[in-house]
C-alpha cells in the first residue's frame, strides 16, 4: 500500500475522527478531509491532503472529491448527546441527529453513484443504539433492530449506507458503543462527580455498558478498511460489557474517589427528558463479528484500560 491511496474521511475533527486521523496518516494513507469549515479543519488536523468544503446534503460541488478515491470513511452526524447537562432532545434538535447522518450519508452514496473511478469501500459509522434497550440479554450484530428514537436513527442512516454496494463498493459499519475517552465523549462526563468525590452508579445500577478503548476503536475502523472479508456491521464494543454498578466500582477505584452515591433515575428524567435512556437503560452488545474475522483487541477488561486512559 502506498502513499497514493486516497481515504475520504468526514467528522475528522470529532472525538473518533481526531485519533483516526493520526492513525491512518501514520498508515501512509492520503488524506482528504470533508468538513463543513475547511479552515478549522486544517488548523486542528494538519497535514491532509486536501480540505473540502463540505456539507449533509444530496449533492454538492465536494462530489467531485469523491471520483479516484481508494475509500470513504464516515464519521459525520451531529452528537446524540452533548453531554449530561447538556440539552434535552427538542424536535429540532432530533431533526438535526437525523438528518446530519441520513442526509450526509445518502450525499456520499450519491456522489459513488455518480464517479467514475468508484472508490473501493466505505466504512460508516453506526452505533449499538441500532438495537434499542435491554436488561442482560446479550447482542451481537444478527440481533434486529429497536423501535425508539436512536434505533431507528440508525437503521435509516446504515440503509444509506448500503446502498453503495449497488455499485460494487464493499461497506462495512462500526456499531460502536461508549469510547472511554477523558476528553470528552460519555466517560468525560460520568468521571465528573468522581472528580468531585461524589460519584456513584446511575440508578438503577444493572443497565449494561458496552465500552471500547479508543485504541480498539480506531484499530476497528482501520480493520474494516484494510480486511476485505469485512461486510455489513460490527459491534465497536469490548468482549466483556459491564454493569453500571460495576462500572462506577471500577472506575472509583482508578480515580481514587468513593463510588457510593448513587444517582436516582428521576433525577435524570427530570433533567435530559429522553435523553436520560441513554445512561439509565443498557446495552450488552458483544463484538462477535470481529472476533471471528480475527480482529485482535488490546483492551478485554474495564480496569486496564481505565489505567491506561486515566493514569
Amino acid at each position: 500500500m502506498g502513499n497514493s491511496q486516497r481515504v475520504i474521511l468526514t467528522g475528522a475533527t470529532g472525538l473518533i475522527g481526531r485519533k483516526l486521523f493520526v492513525a491512518l496518516r501514520e498508515r501512509g494513507y492520503e488524506l482528504v478531509i470533508f468538513s463543513r469549515n475547511p479552515a478549522t479543519a486544517r488548523s486542528r488536523l494538519p497535514g491532509a491532503a486536501e480540505y473540502v468544503a463540505w456539507q449533509p446534503a444530496e449533492t454538492g460541488a465536494w462530489a467531485a472529491a469523491v471520483d479516484g478515491a481508494y475509500a470513504i470513511i464516515n464519521l459525520a452526524g451531529a452528537p446524540i448527546s452533548q453531554g449530561v447537562i447538556g440539552p434535552r432532545w427538542t424536535p429540532a434538535y432530533k431533526e438535526e441527529i437525523r438528518s446530519s447522518r441520513v442526509l450526509g450519508t445518502r450525499g456520499l452514496v450519491n456522489a459513488i453513484a455518480a464517479a467514475t473511478q468508484r472508490p473501493t469501500v466505505l466504512v460508516n459509522a453506526s452505533s449499538i443504539g441500532f438495537y434499542g434497550y435491554y436488561n442482560d440479554e446479550i447482542l451481537d450484530e444478527e440481533t434486529p433492530a429497536g423501535n425508539d428514537f436512536v434505533a431507528e436513527v440508525c437503521v435509516a442512516w446504515e440503509r444509506e449506507a448500503a446502498r453503495a454496494q449497488e455499485f460494487g463498493v464493499r461497506v462495512a459499519m462500526i456499531r460502536t458503543g461508549i469510547v472511554l475517552d477523558p476528553d470528552g465523549g460519555a466517560l468525560g462526563q460520568i468521571m465528573l462527580p468522581f472528580r468531585l468525590r461524589a460519584g456513584g452508579p446511575i440508578m438503577p445500577g444493572t443497565q449494561y455498558y458496552s465500552w471500547i478503548h479508543p485504541s480498539d476503536e480506531v484499530g476497528l475502523f482501520c480493520f474494516a478498511l484494510e480486511n476485505q472479508q469485512v461486510t455489513g456491521p460490527l459491534n465497536g464494543t469490548a468482549p466483556t460489557p459491564e454493569m453500571n454498578r460495576d462500572f462506577t466500582n471500577i472506575l472509583g477505584k482508578v480515580l481514587g474517589s468513593p463510588s457510593w452515591l448513587a444517582v436516582p433515575e428521576l433525577s435524570l428524567r427530570l433533567t435530559l427528558g429522553e435523553m436520560a435512556d441513554l445512561v439509565v437503560k443498557g446495552q450488552r452488545a458483544l463484538p462477535r463479528r470481529a472476533q471471528a474475522l480475527g480482529y485482535q483487541f488490546r483492551f478485554h477488561e474495564l480496569r486496564p484500560a481505565l489505567e491506561d486512559l486515566l493514569r
